[in-house]
């Protein structure tokens, strides 16, 4: 990120400036984390960990779809380090935003149908989804990429009552009861939720591309952390697969 140089203005309006700027985590202390938002959960343990490791080092996640991300981006949010659920959104944001080296696969993941708990309408398969009240993400959001591929192999029809701009909202629809079931993560499944297996050969490989948007310490040290043995000792244990 570029810090901006105040030798023209006066003491009030520099002050502003610089809690603006520090408000939109572009100081050394403060680290500012996009991450896909089926990542939620882990990188609250994550920010945690590494906090503990580093206390002069403020770490906020942003944690939302990856499409969503990848927008805010564009807009000018300042980021120090991106994560997405799949390498296209990766490459849309590389294309548009200058990044410190290539992005590097943090963990994999694969789809489930998610039903409610105990699945009380015995949802078995890909084909029930046709029979069946179902919610999806929306095309551009990896997930929502992922499941219509699932479908297409499976040759199964369905007509989402709402296309969600994260999978985590599918999730939260399908244990709410607002949908019978949702195509979400594997590691999307709460307590609330069972999960019913997608056939392999239907079956993806969602990739997590990581990569630095901004040279400091600071996010040199959370990428290594996140990628070194202390991460990937807590992706492993939040179900995802190590690259």
């Amino acid at each position: 990120m570029h810090r901006s140089r105040w030798s023209t203005v006066g003491p009030v309006v520099a002050i502003a400036l610089a809690l603006a700027v520090t408000a939109c985590g572009s100081s050394d202390d403060r680290l500012v984390v996009f991450a896909a938002s089926s990542l939620t959960d882990v990188f609250e343990r994550l920010e945690s960990d590494f906090e503990a490791e580093h206390p002069a080092i403020d770490v906020v996640v942003n944690a939302a779809g990856s499409s969503s991300l990848v927008a805010q981006l564009a807009e000018g949010a300042p980021v120090d380090v991106l994560v997405t659920a799949d390498t296209d959104t990766m490459s849309d944001a590389v294309a548009a935003t200058p990044t410190i080296g290539e992005p590097v696969t943090l963990v994999r993941n694969g789809l489930v149908i998610a039903v409610e708990r105990d699945n009380p309408l015995g949802i078995g398969s890909l084909g029930d989804l046709a029979d069946v009240v179902v919610v999806l993400a929306a095309p551009q959001v990896p997930a929502g990429a992922y499941s219509r591929s699932i479908l297409a192999c499976a040759g199964v029809a369905v007509d989402p009552v709402s296309l969600e701009q994260s999978v985590r909202s599918v999730a939260s629809k399908v244990a709410l009861g607002e949908a019978d079931a949702g195509l979400v993560y594997r590691t999307d499944i709460s307590d609330d939720l069972d999960a019913v297996e997608i056939p392999a050969e239907c079956q993806v490989a969602a990739e997590y591309p990581i990569v630095l948007l901004d040279d400091t310490p600071a996010a040199r040290q959370f990428l290594a952390f996140v990628t070194g043995a202390d991460g990937a000792r807590v992706l492993a244990d939040e179900g995802f697969e190590l690259p």
